[in-house]
């Protein structure tokens, strides 16, 4: 069974994706041992990054001279993503003096570990292993910061008196806001929706990152236009004015700001000239966005369930056919899908204890269909040790019970949303539910699935869905909200989307690391909307004002 397990772990790989964030390690040892009576070592720390089963290095410590306790003031700042296993290696080295090269150097010890475990625990500390796995007495500690935020700020603009463009009626405004880039070009920030009829119009606030408005740069160019809609999309021009960021935070000290909108045609050719309105920022906010890496380091553990389709389209797990069937060497689908994302989530769950159901089955002892069943047969505490614990209870259970059906999976996202609904009444941010569900067809309980799903929405909670086998999965894209909002049968939407549902079979022939990162991907944001949404801070972070808004 470990085999089994070894196996689909071993074919994760190292895949580039846009990194969610950046983070800073610094590094710390204790206890190394003297060279001899009269020396102490000359200790340098080693980064490296595992891609494709080898190791890469990618950073180094500067070295400090006579130290068996060295705080190392160098800093590694490292890509951060969340849906890869990321296998890190700090090797420890006595560099001889005169010689900064590693050639000559000796080999103090060594630890691995994946950036997840710590990003979840901030702080890690193990000892240093030499060849032959053997331990000393020397250890190091890891310990990890955010680097830099992404705050938002909340604006809201009015105009008066704009030129009017149209013969038997009024402007139709919006206004357009652009960043200038360093190499002179231009990149959209907002566009406020059309105010129909009306030249004094009042467009709703809205919110957008530091990040986006002025990449972090408070005197950054921001170039402002106002534009009379066409439907013909022939926009015309009304005006425009320049301001930064730097400028509309005095509307946070209560000054009223307001511009001339001018259009430089008008200003050159007419004399008496003034402006062709002006655009007032009625409204200024910074809201203090927390990220998902903030909620984790403040103690958000991940709650990762697992509920595993056993309905008789599988096949007889006997039959080699089967997408059940075990090979003494071979993973099959479900297992591949579920070590794939369940090495993800274990590093954000400080117990390793992951509960998994069954659905779809006759079990025993009076072999009823089941549709929430614990997979190793313990109602009372369906959790396993580890993704391993899992494996190993899927594994076991399948000569016990009877594939038979329907395919309905709203009874465990019902059992998975009643946890998190528990949780919600905490009002803080402890615990996150992630439901991963591995099926071989279209459910059958539509209707109670997408009223399950909307209701989890509000719930601290996300549903991945994983299409095993080659089953046509259309039906299934209606849960997932990327192409549109999913509603109740009674016509209620979703509030967030929580959702994502990925066919096994696109990624056949790719690494179970792409599975990962893409049924993964939308997770962080998932994680943040919920909390942010909910006005709830990161634990460590209380202190912060409960509206998550402050003036600078």
């Amino acid at each position: 069974m470990s085999n089994i397990y070894e196996s689909a772990e071993a074919t994760l790989g190292f895949i580039s994706s846009p990194c969610l964030a950046k983070v800073e390690l610094r590094m710390a040892c204790r206890g190394i041992s003297d060279r001899d009576a009269l020396s102490k070592p000359d200790p340098c720390v080693v980064l490296k990054m595992q891609s494709h089963g080898q190791w890469f290095e990618v950073d180094r410590t500067e070295v400090i001279r006579s130290s068996s306790g060295p705080v190392f003031s160098k800093i590694f700042l490292v890509d951060y993503y969340f849906e890869e296993v990321q296998r890190l290696r700090f090797e420890l080295h006595d560099i001889s003096s005169g010689n900064n090269g590693l050639r000559d150097a000796d080999f103090l010890g060594a630890m691995e570990c994946t950036l997840g475990q710590i990003v979840s625990q901030r702080k890690l500390t193990r000892a240093l292993y030499k060849p032959g796995n053997t331990s000393g007495k020397s250890s190091i500690t890891v310990s990890e910061e955010l680097s830099g935020n992404d705050d938002y700020i909340e604006l809201c603009f009015s105009a008066r008196k704009l030129d009017d463009k149209d013969f038997f009626s009024k402007s139709d405004p919006f206004l357009e806001i652009f960043r200038m880039n360093d190499d002179g070009t231009e990149s959209l920030v907002h566009r406020t929706e059309t105010i129909m009829n009306n030249l004094s119009p009042v467009w709703k606030s809205f919110k957008v990152s530091l990040n986006t408005l002025c990449s972090g740069d408070q005197d950054r160019e921001l170039k402002c236009t106002v534009w009379d809609w066409d439907s013909n999309g022939k926009h015309d021009f009304i005006g425009e004015f320049q301001t930064t960021f730097k400028e509309t935070r005095a509307e946070l000290e209560g000054k009223q700001l307001q511009w001339e909108c001018i259009n430089p045609k008008y200003q050159m050719k007419k004399k008496n000239y003034r402006n062709s309105g002006v655009v007032i920022l009625n409204h200024c906010k910074i809201i203090k966005m927390y990220s998902f890496l903030e909620y984790i380091m403040g103690g958000c553990q991940i709650q990762f369930t697992v509920a595993i389709d056993f309905t008789a389209s599988n096949g007889d797990p006997r039959n080699s056919c089967s997408l059940h069937y075990i090979h003494p060497y071979q993973p099959n689908e479900y297992l591949k899908a579920l070590v794939a994302v369940g090495e993800i989530c274990q590093d954000y769950d400080s117990d390793k204890m992951f509960p998994a159901f069954g659905f779809g089955a006759l079990i025993p002892p009076d072999f009823k269909v089941s549709h929430d069943f614990a997979v190793n047969f313990d109602e009372d505490n369906p959790e396993c040790a580890g993704i391993q614990g899992v494996v190993e209870a899927y594994q076991n259970c399948l000569p016990k019970i009877q594939l038979y059906g329907p395919t309905n999976i709203a009874p465990i996202i019902q059992k998975v949303a009643s946890s998190a609904s528990e949780e919600m009444h905490t009002k803080e941010a402890m615990e996150y539910f992630i439901l991963l569900i591995l099926t071989d067809g279209v459910i059958t309980d539509m209707a109670d699935t997408r009223e399950a799903i909307v209701h989890a929405s509000h719930l601290p909670m996300s549903v991945i869905i994983v299409g095993v086998g080659n089953a046509d999965f259309t039906d299934m894209q209606i849960l997932d909200g990327d192409d549109g909002i999913l509603r109740s049968p009674k016509g209620e939407p979703v509030l967030r989307d929580i959702v994502q549902f990925v066919p096994f079979k696109d990624f056949k022939h790719a690494s179970p690391a792409a599975l990962a990162k893409s049924v993964l991907a939308e997770v962080p944001n998932q994680v943040v909307d919920y909390y942010n949404a909910k006005g709830i801070t990161p634990k460590c972070m209380s202190d912060y004002e409960s509206t998550r808004t402050f003036s600078p």
